[in-house]
This record gives structure tokens, sequence and C-alpha cells, in this order.
């Protein structure tokens, strides 16, 4: 397989989504982002005027997080964040699933819960955050069914907040799940090119990282002759 370096950069998510999260961190990944043409740039919501400003004409996506960590907000909480982020600027989501209502069976509630923020969203595509390491197999295949029947563009592997976050398997039993039919995207302890390239491999295609991962990631695909990255 191979992947030439601005193919890689633009499947990366530059992310800074922590509480602890400064201006000064936006702005950094933000130039980042710029410099090596990354897709994206996630911001808690807080920071999203602030994003916007940094990104102005530049061609980076503005990112935006519902219900983000924890996904137990209510569906109007969720509906209300989803539309001021778009009217903010915000020309993708990341919604947190409600992990609780997954975990205890309420399906149809889930299944209202992101179908809710697809339908507000409008075409802006969502990625259902399934923050895996709460989950079994099972309801991560479930959370997987209810992303495609929802209309969801994506289903996303963690918030980057949990214990755990994007692994191997979760990558290939996601992809198991959904085929082709929707995109994954690789979050939570994505930190090494190597990584990235395994997960292309098992069918990840976006790829959330934080500013010192992006930065690793994109200085050893430099070191590939002619930007070619084979694998």
């Amino acid at each position: 397989m191979k992947l030439n370096f601005v193919e890689l950069t633009q499947m990366m998510d530059l992310s800074v989504v922590r509480a602890q999260h400064s201006k000064e961190d936006v702005r950094q990944v933000v130039e980042l982002a710029i410099r090596y043409r990354c897709k994206a740039v996630f911001t808690l919501p807080c920071q999203t005027p602030f994003l916007k400003q940094l990104v102005g004409d530049e061609n980076v996506v503005i990112g935006g997080v519902v219900g983000f960590p924890s996904g137990g907000a209510t569906m109007n909480t969720k509906i209300g964040e989803a539309k001021e982020l778009i009217d903010l600027g915000c020309r993708e989501l990341d919604m947190v699933i409600n992990i609780g209502k997954l975990r205890s069976g309420c399906k149809q509630y889930v299944l209202e819960d992101i179908r809710s923020i697809v339908d507000v969203a409008a075409g802006v595509p969502v990625k259902v955050v399934l923050e895996c390491h709460y989950l079994t197999n099972d309801e991560i295949r479930t959370g997987c069914e209810l992303s495609l029947e929802s209309g969801a563009a994506f289903v996303k592997t963690a918030t980057g907040w949990a214990p755990t976050g994007a692994t191997l398997e979760n990558v290939s039993l996601i992809h198991s799940c959904i085929g082709d039919r929707i995109d994954i995207k690789a979050a939570g302890d994505v930190r090494r090119l190597e990584t990235v390239l395994e997960m292309y491999r098992r069918g990840a295609r976006r790829f959330g990282v934080g500013f010192d991962s992006g930065k690793k990631i994109i200085e050893q695909a430099s070191n590939y002759p002619g930007g070619i990255i084979e694998f």
C-alpha cells in the first residue's frame, strides 16, 4: 500500500479538547494544521470562535464536539449544542454516544439521540464517538449498527479522555460491522506513524491526534523519500 504525504495529513484531525487546553494550545495546533494541510482542528465548544478566527480563510475544517466527553447530556442539550456549533462555523461534528443508555440496552433512545444530531447537522458530517473502552464487543457492534441506521458519516473509536482509545482490535471490529458504508475515525492513543498505517490497513480513514502526536507522526512521515509512504 502507498500514501503520499498530503494524503496522510489530509486524514489527520488535530484536537485540543482537554479541559486544560489554553488559547496558546489552540494556536499551536492551528499553526501545525495550516502548515501541513491537515484536514481539521477540533476544540472544546467555548474555543470555537477563537479557532475560527485563527483558521480564517485557510483550507482547514473547523470541527466541533457535541456531548463531550461523557455523552450523557439530554437530547435537547445536544441538539442546542450542535446548532450553536454550526452557527459558529463548525463543518464537522464529533458527537459522543450516550454510553450509559447503550450499555443499558436502550437502543431506540441511542438511535434517536444520534439521529437528532444528524438531522440538525443537515449535511454537516457527524462522527459518532463510541468510547470503546467502556463497551463490550457486542455493544460496539450495536453502536455501529445504530450509527449506520442514523445516517452518520463516521464511527469514531474514542474521545481521548478514557483510559484507552483506538486499538487495532477495535478498528478491525468496527470495520467488520460497517465495511465501507461509512468511515472510521481512530482517536485516542494514536501516537506514531506505524499505528496510523496499520489502522489504515484495517479500515480507518481519519485519525484524531493531539499536537505532540501529530507533530511526531508528521516528522516520521517526512522522512520517507519523495514523500511516498510504502507499507
